[in-house]
């Protein structure tokens, strides 16, 4: 199921994932840069002087060379070196000279640490943590800023183009794609998110966009029909050839199962075999079925059926009607006596999977001419494209409640918007 649909959303999320992640360093937007010249490291250039080192350098050189002078080891003249000094001399004289530095070493920092009476004792202080040097700074910083990525609206225009298309192609309606792609677009243009997390954001977006037209209002059947008053109608409409008859016999089983009491109602007294085929399900399925002649009033049979349920104390009345285009005008008035005279509870609208993007004017036109409060769509386990369930869903704003999924009676899927879109990112 949807297997089209799943491939070309992939195709784009990938898409989107790497046009945004090929993005070289200098196209981040202007907050993102790397500054050039950031405080932290403007406040380490001003608190480190380079001269100082130097000037107590040279000085520590000086006082090595007038110690050197005062115990003796400057020679006189070259002569005297070359002739006086032996190899003990010149080691005693370098032995002195490392004392005296020592010493006055010594003297200088005691001067520079005065001792305070009242602490007498040690004071034991735990090392500093080290800070990151000049480098460190900037590496820091550098990196934090290189895994951020800010998905622009020109990085994502193109790929989005390309998904419209794949969203058409896979019977999507114009205005549900752009609806789609216009709202992934908005969520997506300006956010900051780190280069590993492009994929997963851009997949997010779009998941919540089809999720957000999905989304309608849940209706259980067994709760709807309990909170209301016996016998309630539910009204099967659609297209010829939808599954009308079939959809009502398995929602018949469905209910019966949970407990609920059922009666079918042949509305279509039109299609050649219709009265037969309704009578044959609800054989199988032991319930009652009210039937009148071929070319009867549709309107009529329902009324009947509603008579018979109030009679018998039966909860909820299953009607069938004649399949119809939306474009005749007179089956579409048929249909509006129907609902007038009978007043259904609840109008059901069963759309055939495979139809493509005329779902659209199909769920339209019946919305329309006597309002639809559900939808139902069949041969969904065949129907690899999807898009036709996003397309109607749009475009009635009413919930789904099942997906027709094989031939037998139990082959009802309850429609579950969370495991639609799992299917399709799955």
């Amino acid at each position: 199921m949807f297997g089209f649909l799943k491939k070309k959303i992939k195709e784009s999320i990938d898409g989107i994932a790497k046009a945004v992640s090929k993005k070289p360093a200098e196209e981040y937007s202007k907050e993102e840069k790397i500054p050039e010249k950031p405080d932290e490291i403007i406040e380490v250039e001003e608190a480190t002087n380079v001269e100082q080192p130097r000037a107590e350098a040279t000085e520590i050189a000086v006082e090595e060379k007038q110690d050197m002078e005062e115990i003796g080891a400057g020679p006189e003249t070259q002569e005297e070196t070359e002739i006086g000094r032996t190899g003990a001399e010149l080691a005693a004289q370098h032995q002195a000279a490392e004392e005296l530095l020592s010493a006055k070493m010594t003297e200088t920092q005691g001067a520079e640490t005065p001792q305070h009476p009242e602490h007498t004792e040690e004071t034991k202080t735990e090392p500093e943590k080290p800070k990151p040097g000049l480098f460190g700074r900037i590496a820091e910083k550098f990196t934090k800023k290189i895994t951020e990525v800010t998905i622009r609206e020109e990085d994502i225009e193109t790929v989005v183009d390309d998904m419209k298309m794949s969203l058409m192609e896979n019977d999507v309606a114009l205005e549900v794609a752009e609806n789609i792609c216009g709202s992934m677009e908005k969520n997506l243009a300006g956010k900051s998110v780190k280069r590993s997390r492009v994929e997963e954001t851009v997949k997010n977006s779009l998941r919540n966009s089809i999720a957000e037209i999905l989304g309608q209002e849940k209706i259980n059947m067994v709760e709807f029909v309990k909170n209301h008053d016996k016998p309630v109608l539910i009204l099967f409409i659609g297209f010829n050839g939808a599954g009308k008859t079939t959809t009502l016999a398995r929602i018949g089983n469905y209910l019966k199962n949970r407990g609920v009491s059922c009666l079918f109602a042949a509305g279509d007294s039109f299609r050649a075999a219709s009265i037969e085929q309704i009578q044959f399900h609800g054989d199988r399925l032991g319930v009652k079925v009210i039937k009148h002649n071929y070319g009867a009033d549709s309107a009529a049979v329902i009324f009947d059926s509603m008579k018979y349920a109030t009679a018998h104390n039966i909860d909820v009345v299953l009607a069938d009607t004649a399949g119809r285009t939306h474009v005749n005008a007179n089956l579409m008035d048929e249909l509006k006596k129907v609902c007038r005279v009978n007043r259904p509870a609840m109008k059901i609208l069963v759309l055939d999977s495979l139809t493509g993007n005329d779902i659209v004017e199909q769920a339209k036109k019946f919305g329309e001419a006597v309002g639809v409060d559900a939808l139902v769509f069949t041969k969904a386990d065949v129907y690899e494209k999807g898009g036709a369930i996003l397309s109607a869903t749009h475009t009635v704003k009413k919930p789904i409640l099942f997906l027709g999924v094989g031939q037998d009676y139990g082959d009802l899927e309850e429609f579950d918007a969370n495991k639609i879109v799992d299917r399709l990112f799955s």
